[in-house]
C-alpha cells in the first residue's frame, strides 16, 4: 500500500507537468474560455471557434492592430463595447462583419487602457465578449 502522501505529492507533481505543458503557468497576456477554442498561434489575433472568442482576454502594445478570425460556422459581427453604441475602442469596429472562414484588422489601438468587444449580433452571450489591455 502506498502512503497517501507520495500518492498525493505524485498528483500534485502530475498536475503542474499538464499545466505547463497546456501553457498554464506561461504569459499571463491572454486567457481562453475553456471548451473547444483554440488560440491562434499568431499574436494578437483573436479566433472565433465554436461560439466564442479565444482568448477572452488579450494583452498588446500601443499602436497595435488585432486581427480577428472567423473559424466558426456561422457569421458574427464584432465590436467595440458598449452594445449597441460601440463607442469604447472605435478601432475594433473597424473588424465588424464576419463570413465563416473570413478574417478582418481593426485599426490601431492608440491609447493606453482595456476595450471591450463582443458580437454584435449575440450581445449577451459571455462567450462572445472579451477585453483588450492597451500598453
Amino acid at each position: 500500500m502506498i502512503p497517501t502522501t507520495v500518492v498525493r505529492l505524485a498528483t500534485a507533481a502530475a498536475m503542474a507537468a499538464a499545466m505547463a505543458a497546456c501553457g498554464g503557468s506561461g504569459s499571463s497576456s491572454t486567457t481562453s474560455p475553456t471548451g473547444g477554442c483554440t488560440p491562434s498561434s499568431n499574436p494578437n489575433t483573436i479566433v472565433i471557434q465554436n461560439n466564442q472568442v479565444c482568448p477572452q482576454t488579450l494583452t498588446v502594445a500601443i499602436g497595435s492592430q488585432v486581427t480577428f478570425v472567423n473559424n466558426d460556422s456561422r457569421v458574427h459581427m464584432m465590436d467595440s463595447d458598449p452594445h449597441p453604441e460601440h463607442t469604447d475602442c472605435p478601432a475594433l469596429n473597424d473588424v465588424g462583419f464576419l463570413n465563416p472562414g473570413q478574417s478582418r484588422t481593426s485599426g490601431n489601438l492608440l491609447v493606453a487602457r482595456r476595450c471591450g468587444f463582443h458580437d454584435h449580433n449575440s450581445p449577451d452571450t459571455a462567450s462572445l465578449k472579451g477585453t483588450i489591455t492597451i500598453q
